[in-house]
């Protein structure tokens, strides 16, 4: 900053003034501070200037996502950064590749950093590990709900979704349905078997007649799965693939085997592309742009001093049809 001033040729107070966008400064005081600051590369020390702030707030918040591999939290990401930045905030991102010990070592990580705020689409079964002097900071939890410890969530209508998905399949003729999912040691994944299996009981559809494949971490798994699945003695006419990546495997099943017109299916999450399948594909829409902002907006909140109890906001998903799950049962033979 003093290399600045000499520069332009004015004090450092000056100089602080501007940088700081703060009042007081000639418009061509101000141009000539800029100028020099640009020639100079000179960048504001965001962590000195925070230890003279008020509250000592470093104006960034972390940002603990389970995969980047997953275009979901991608959307996430983008439509939160998309809020704290207009408003000023650096969005400092991590990936945990869904390990749960990663987890913990990357939020203790951002607690050393002193981030204003977090923002966890969590992978560990419980959030117990946080200190007791760090649960004042500021947290957002987004997708899935916390465990051990009360912090704002925003998440989708799970449960709800997946009825509608098996309503929907139902409702075309099928009985002979099959749930195809990942990690069942998740919130959200839990949330989706529980619709699923309601929605059969209140069809009357027995779940001792219905194929549950789930542990399913990736596409090529959920590929394989499928094809099993599929080519065995009695294959389902309809299937609902519970996350994204398990709708990625098995639309390339069924494409292998020539069956994507034979076999209809619904996915968990909306995709790009999606609608250019052969058939299109039927989903229920998570809508992540929203999930994000609901996000971002609570975080900003909570560090501006919000104080109200906290509490789960819940985005409705939406079934979206575009063809594969609509294709029809076979009809028997009469």
């Amino acid at each position: 900053m003093r290399d600045v001033a000499a520069l332009a040729g004015v004090g450092i107070k000056t100089v602080s003034r501007v940088i700081n966008d703060e009042p007081g400064v000639s418009e061509a005081t101000r141009r000539k501070v800029l100028a020099a600051a640009r020639a100079l590369n000179y960048q504001l020390d965001m962590a000195a200037q925070s230890l003279r702030r008020a509250g000592r707030q470093t104006q960034s918040i972390g940002l603990l996502l389970p995969s980047v591999a997953n275009p979901f939290h991608g959307q996430i990401h983008r439509a939160l950064g998309d809020v704290l930045t207009s408003h000023g905030m650096a969005v400092l991102a991590a990936s945990l590749g869904d390990d749960a010990a990663r987890e913990e070592a990357l939020v203790k990580a951002f607690l050393r950093r002193r981030v204003d705020g977090l923002v966890l689409i969590p992978v560990a079964k419980s959030q117990g590990y946080l200190p007791e002097h760090s649960r004042d900071l500021p947290m957002v939890f987004s997708d899935r709900e916390p465990v051990g410890i009360d912090a704002d969530a925003v998440v989708s209508d799970n449960a709800a979704a997946a009825a509608k998905a098996a309503a929907h399949l139902i409702s075309q003729g099928h009985t002979k349905l099959a749930y195809l999912g990942g990690r069942t040691d998740i919130q959200t994944a839990r949330e989706r078997r529980r619709g699923f299996i309601d929605e059969l009981g209140r069809a009357g559809i027995s779940t001792d007649t219905v194929p549950f494949l789930e542990g399913l971490r990736s596409e090529e798994s959920a590929r394989m799965a499928a094809r099993e699945l599929l080519t065995g003695a009695e294959p389902p006419t309809a299937i609902f693939s519970a996350q994204i990546l398990v709708t990625f495997g098995v639309m390339r099943a069924l494409q292998e085997l020539e069956l994507n017109r034979a076999v209809a299916l619904v996915g968990f999450g909306d995709f790009n592309l999606s609608d250019m399948m052969n058939p299109g594909i039927t989903v229920v829409a998570q809508h992540p742009e929203r999930i994000g902002r609901v996000a971002a907006e609570r975080i900003l909140a909570r560090i501006n001093g919000d104080r109200q109890e906290p509490r789960t906001y819940v985005v409705p998903c939406e079934l979206i049809l575009r063809g594969s799950g609509e294709v029809p049962p076979p009809r028997l033979d009469r």
